[in-house]
């Protein structure tokens, strides 16, 4: 079959396109960037196709004559200067590409949303996909995807399944979408050293090789208008990092900063960032979510996907040799 993957030269989408290729695939890879583009350039079934999700005829070249589409791409960053960007890129981006997806007659279309739009958990109670969200989103990131989900349940005509990747790890570009690997990049130089709170916050992370997977799952089993929470083990901060440690031989004093004390550096650090354009480290939204567990279920993916995450130990054994390559 012939894809169209949009953001292909991403951390997902450059591991995303490398499978489907050596399946016998063949992608039209949208790219932005000529520098970010090396790693695909000469892969064998790979046609790269230069466009932005805000140039509709650029997409509707792309997906010329493809069956379906992977559509990656977002604007991921945890800052922006103006926020609308978020917006515009991850809302009316999306809205673009199941637009062009559809005059070109594409089938069906895989949209990478994020487990940010799940609903916090509560405790020993893992959330799920339909699990009532009563709190805000925290972000603008979250947030336009979302608005970007309800595009996809919404869509007449065009069969669109929505995936939701958790903290996403593993060997790959150390880019912005792969923060979990250079985290732990930085603790086995022993440059990461600082625990949020009390280091108890739970969250769910996800080996790359797993998200490939729900992806491909998605594409041939999933149901349309239907998301599917593609993760894998939820651990607080402090059995991540006890996780490491055993795997690694690495042992770092952890220092466990206050929210409070997180929250007022995250204010001083935006500020900055507002006045020198420079991004920061944190923002007070990204503080608040610490306040929260992300305890979730992939019960759905598994049982109407077949799905099957790795452990955690496991994905992290694979990630600490990898990184003593790079």
């Amino acid at each position: 079959m012939k894809y169209l993957i949009t953001g292909a030269t991403g951390y997902i989408g450059t591991q995303l396109t490398k499978r489907l290729v050596a399946e016998g695939h063949t992608v039209n890879a949208l790219f932005r960037s000529e520098s970010k583009a090396g790693e695909l350039k000469g892969l064998s079934g790979v046609v790269l196709k230069k466009g932005d999700l805000l140039d509709l005829p650029s997409l509707e070249a792309a997906v010329q004559g493809c069956d379906a589409v992977f559509h990656v791409a977002a604007f991921a960053k945890p800052w922006d200067k103006n926020p609308q960007t978020f917006y515009d890129y991850n809302h009316v981006g999306a809205k673009n590409v199941f637009e062009a997806a559809q005059r070109a007659g594409a089938s069906r279309v895989v949209f990478t949303s994020t487990a940010g739009t799940i609903s916090p958990s509560k405790p020993g109670l893992p959330s799920h996909e339909s699990t009532t969200r009563t709190e805000d989103y925290f972000t603008d990131y979250d947030r336009s995807k979302a608005m970007a989900e309800a595009l996809a349940q919404q869509s007449q005509g065009l069969e669109i399944v929505t995936v939701n990747p958790s903290r996403v790890y593993g060997p790959g570009l150390l880019s912005d979408s792969n923060g979990v690997t250079r985290m732990v990049q930085m603790y086995l130089k022993g440059k990461f050293r600082l625990l949020p709170g009390d280091g108890n916050s739970i969250g769910n992370y996800v080996f790359i090789d797993d998200v490939v997977d729900g992806h491909l799952l998605a594409m041939r089993q999933g149901r349309a208008g239907q998301r599917y929470i593609i993760g894998g083990s939820n651990a607080s901060f402090n059995e991540f990092f006890q996780t490491l440690t055993a795997l690694s031989g690495k042992q770092h004093g952890m220092v466990k900063v206050p929210l409070p004390v997180m929250k007022v550096a995250a204010h001083f650090m935006e500020l900055r960032a507002n006045l020198t354009g420079k991004p920061p480290i944190l923002t007070p939204p990204w503080v608040k979510r610490f306040h929260y567990n992300w305890e979730l279920s992939v019960e759905k993916a598994k049982q109407e996907l077949g799905y099957a995450p790795t452990p955690l130990e496991q994905g992290l054994a694979k990630t600490v040799k990898w990184l003593g390559t790079v």
